[in-house]
């Protein structure tokens, strides 16, 4: 039973796995992650290309309302912008999608560099107003320019790997679930260095936070920043993923489905994001899975679409009024019992 670390050093301390525990599991998750899509069947490699997209851009959010405490009702319209870029690029020019992606990532943080301006003014409900306001203005700027298609969008081709068409779920794996897991690294280690302490300062305290010499305005757009390329790459894999961009893929309920998933998962954690990322996406399909396995499951499925909603947003509620810190909390709370059982009056 692993009961406490001693730590000899800063690196010691600061390092992102820092047992031998952590580490086996480390690579028994990676063997699993790389053997999944010879087993899996097409609607799960499907659905696993889904989550690991979902994740990536719920990672995104949560730097920015998670770790910094900056409202944003936006991520939607950043993997549009992302999108957009990704499709234009594509379909225009022919470019690869590494330098598509990383293109999508830049555009989209600088739109939310743009939206973060206000932030040193606002926050709370008004900042997520602001927010709310850039994805109307995205959707319109989507739907009227010329390059980008008007209201029937853009078609891509499939992304290409040394001649080889990622034209399948399967393929698509190999792309969607690698990128993901690196920008999951990458934001794990984002907050062992001072960079991200400043943005949990912010959060916590803001007006503290600049007492001790943090510049607000500039830790806020680089939180906006950084969540923005997360989501623009994001969009992105989505693009790929779908290859039809279109004003319509990414509305306002998009974003509200994201500040669900941290809120879920568990704000201000990367585990959170991971977490909420697949209730949110997995358990609508859980659900239908469940009414089509029951006696007239499939004639009934019509007139049990709306019970579903209903009962995937009591959950939602349920997490909010009984553990609010989410899914992370609980996950935490097991392993500390597990690790305790053996001692337990």
């Amino acid at each position: 039973m692993r009961i406490g670390t001693l730590k000899e050093s800063y690196v010691a301390d600061a390092a992102l796995f820092d047992s031998r525990t952590q580490k086996v599991w480390l690579c028994i998750g990676a063997a699993l992650l790389v053997l999944f899509p010879f087993v899996a069947t097409e609607y799960w490699l499907y659905m696993a290309c889904l989550v690991a997209i979902n994740v990536a851009s719920a990672t995104g959010l949560n730097i920015l309302t998670g770790y910094t405490g900056l409202v944003s009702l936006g991520q939607a319209a950043f993997m549009g912008l992302g999108a957009y870029t990704v499709a234009v690029l594509e379909t225009r020019w022919g470019t690869p999608f590494a330098l598509n992606l990383i293109a999508g990532g830049v555009v989209a943080m600088l739109g939310g560099i743009i939206v973060g301006i206000p932030s040193l003014r606002v926050k709370g409900l008004y900042l997520a107003i602001a927010t709310i306001a850039a994805s109307f203005i995205t959707h319109f700027l989507f739907g009227n320019l010329g390059f980008t298609g008007g209201t029937t969008g853009l078609s891509l081709q499939p992304a290409s790997f040394f001649g080889m068409p990622l034209d399948t779920s399967f393929r698509l794996y190999w792309l969607i679930v690698p990128v993901t897991i690196l920008m999951l690294l990458g934001a794990a280690n984002i907050f062992r260095t001072r960079i991200g302490r400043a943005f949990i300062a912010i959060r916590d305290r803001d007006i503290s936070a600049e007492v001790l010499g943090i510049p607000l305005l500039r830790y806020k757009l680089l939180s906006f920043g950084l969540s923005s390329f997360y989501a623009g790459v994001a969009g992105g894999l989505w693009a790929y993923f779908f290859r039809v961009v279109t004003p319509e893929s990414f509305p306002l309920l998009m974003s509200i489905f994201f500040l669900a998933a941290i809120i879920v998962g568990g704000m201000g954690s990367i585990l959170g994001g991971i977490l909420g990322a697949v209730f949110m996406t997995m358990v609508p399909e859980v659900l239908k899975l469940v009414v089509a396995v029951l006696p007239g499951g499939t004639e009934m499925a019509v007139f049990l679409s709306p019970v579903r909603t209903v009962i995937f947003g009591l959950l939602i509620i349920g997490f909010l009024v009984f553990e609010p810190h989410g899914l992370a909390e609980i996950w935490r709370r097991i392993r500390r019992y597990f690790h305790l059982w053996p001692f337990r009056n």
